[in-house]
């Protein structure tokens, strides 16, 4: 069990928002929070949730040791800043990056995630 769900699910969950986020960043683009909640079918998930945050850094974990970069850098607030939310900076200051100025941190980020998915 991970955040009330099975297993199972919340690996079929894993790979459905990891493969709408490849979609989107192979086009370059972003993807607000509750959209992305919104497109994944195997489980609900609310788009402030703790187990949203848990699937978005183990994706991003996961991406970023295969070389590709922290594929969740796409997943940004609707409204106000546009950005990632604080738990994407805290991953990536845990990963290595240099966070010291944030908007840089995730611009640098986000080309380097479009660079690699829109080859």
């Amino acid at each position: 069990m991970r955040y009330g769900f099975a297993d199972q699910d919340w690996a079929a969950a894993k790979a459905e928002m990891k493969a709408i986020l490849a979609a989107r960043a192979k086009l370059r683009g972003m993807i607000p929070y509750s959209d992305l909640v919104g497109r994944v079918k195997a489980i609900q998930l609310a788009p402030d949730s703790f187990a949203l945050a848990a699937m978005l850094g183990e994706i991003s974990e996961e991406e970023d040791a295969e070389g590709r970069g922290m594929l969740t850098v796409i997943v940004v607030h609707k409204h106000g800043d546009m950005q990632p939310g604080p738990g994407f900076f805290d991953l990536a200051k845990r990963l290595g990056r240099n966070t010291s100025d944030i908007m840089r941190c995730w611009v640098e980020e986000l080309k380097r995630v479009h660079a690699v998915w829109s080859k």
